[in-house]
């Protein structure tokens, strides 16, 4: 479900950026302006962080309550963190200061009351707009400094889709003037609205299950005809042989769609049990790397454009079933969470797809990299900070953030000046985690 400050769009230790060559497309925004940071990769830039914690953890600066009820991680832009929360029959959008002081809030439709009850996506902040899609497929732009709305659109009914199972929980993507959403439809897969007037820009082809000829679309086959729709997943912006590219997930497929006119370039089964796959696409260099539960199809693929054709080739499949937790790549490694298969957190070799190293003592959950060390929130309350290191995880500090031991402790951590904001539910605490807090 849904999210992860640092300053600026600097490389650190991730691949891509905002220059010519590959890679992923910075947001021109400052901070940390949408879900997993400004490359969408979970990685923070910021540096003399702790390298360890003390045994009750970092000094708890301040505590948020009243939140509402949710897994809608904080963005951080301009001094005010923005995050969602359902209360009673309302989703609202908020805005608190940097000390946890109210600043506004604001309805955006209904709450979510079905299982998993809670808000799902985190907002987009862009040009000096803030965006956000509720559960049921309302997206909104508002004013950030006041919580006006200024448009709205039912992406589900304008593309004729359908909501999924434990809701939508898309963090839209914002290029240029465009805002980006995968509604699944028999009228589009995925579309970009104008972020003035919410107007569709393009929509991209519907992708219909069956059997096709083309190397570039191979889908599932059955049941024939039918339109895949929306994943838990957020789409990834980036650069590929001269060519802006959006990479993101359906229910049942991996697939890439051109930036700027919204033609479906490629797409890969990705089939799973239950239809989820709520991890967001990884970007590698040159290839993509996808996961989800109760699949045999997940791995790394390898991405390429000849003129307007698209190649795709499959270099290695994973037995890392990540869920909504996300997976980092730093280096030649890659660090997420099991799902189902077994607990711990692992390091996947990313030239082989083999496991270097686990750790079994901390239970799944969402990843966020900084300063040489992983943040990682076990979903039962706890959070911990891993070092990996060429033999293992060395666990270098850890605290429960939960008294009680829970379940559901998915918010992903963020961080922002030296603090780490860590959610659950109605309360968003932070902890001073900079070298002189």
């Amino acid at each position: 479900m849904a999210m992860a400050c640092c300053l600026g769009g600097g490389q650190g230790v991730a691949p891509g950026g905002s220059g010519g060559g590959n890679g992923l497309i910075a947001s021109a925004a400052p901070d940390w302006p949408q879900w997993r940071g400004p490359r969408r990769d979970g990685i923070c830039d910021e540096t003399g962080l702790l390298g360890q914690w003390p045994k009750e953890g970092p000094r708890k600066l301040w505590s948020a309550a009243g939140l509402g009820r949710g897994y809608s991680a904080p963005i951080v832009v301009k001094g005010r963190i923005f995050l969602c929360g359902d209360f009673e029959d309302e989703l609202r959008v908020i805005a608190l200061d940097l000390e946890g002081r109210p600043i506004w809030q604001t309805a955006q439709g209904r709450s979510w009351k079905n299982p998993y009850p809670g808000a799902r996506a985190s907002c987009t902040w862009s040009e000096g707009r803030l965006f956000h899609l509720n559960a049921h497929g309302r997206l909104a732009c508002l004013d950030p400094d006041t919580g006006r709305e200024l448009w709205a659109a039912d992406i589900l009914e304008r593309f004729e889709g359908r909501n999924i199972t434990w809701a939508l929980s898309e963090c839209v993507l914002v290029d240029g003037d465009r805002v980006i959403v995968t509604p699944g439809g028999r009228r589009a897969l995925m579309a970009a609205l104008d972020i003035r007037t919410g107007e569709t820009v393009w929509a991209s082809e519907p992708l219909r299950l069956g059997a096709t000829a083309d190397a570039a679309h191979a889908r599932v086959a059955e049941p024939a005809g039918e339109v895949d729709g929306a994943s838990y997943a957020s789409p990834i912006l980036l650069r590929l042989d001269g060519r802006r590219q959006i990479v993101n997930c359906s229910e049942r497929h991996v697939f890439g769609v051109d930036a700027e006119s919204g033609r479906l370039l490629w797409t890969r089964p990705l089939p799973t049990r239950h239809r989820v796959i709520a991890s967001t696409p990884v970007w590698c260099g040159d290839s993509v790397f996808v996961t989800a539960p109760d699949t045999e199809e997940g791995g790394l693929y390898r991405l390429g454009m000849e003129g307007d054709r698209a190649q795709v080739e499959l270099l290695w499949k994973t037995q890392l079933d990540t869920c909504q937790g996300g997976v980092v790549r730093v280096g030649d490694a890659l660090y997420g969470s099991w799902y189902r298969r077994q607990r711990g957190w692992a390091c996947v070799d990313l030239g082989s797809g083999g496991i270097r190293y686990e750790n079994r003592e901390l239970a799944m959950g969402p990843v966020l990299y900084a300063d040489g060390r992983l943040y990682c929130l076990s979903q039962e309350g706890e959070m911990a900070l891993l070092e990996p290191t060429p033999g293992g995880f060395e666990i270098r500090g850890r605290f429960r953030l939960v008294e009680k031991r829970t379940s559901d402790a998915w918010t992903h951590p963020v961080i922002h000046g030296g603090r780490l904001l860590l959610r659950y539910h109605e309360r968003l605490d932070a902890y001073g985690i900079g070298a002189g807090q």
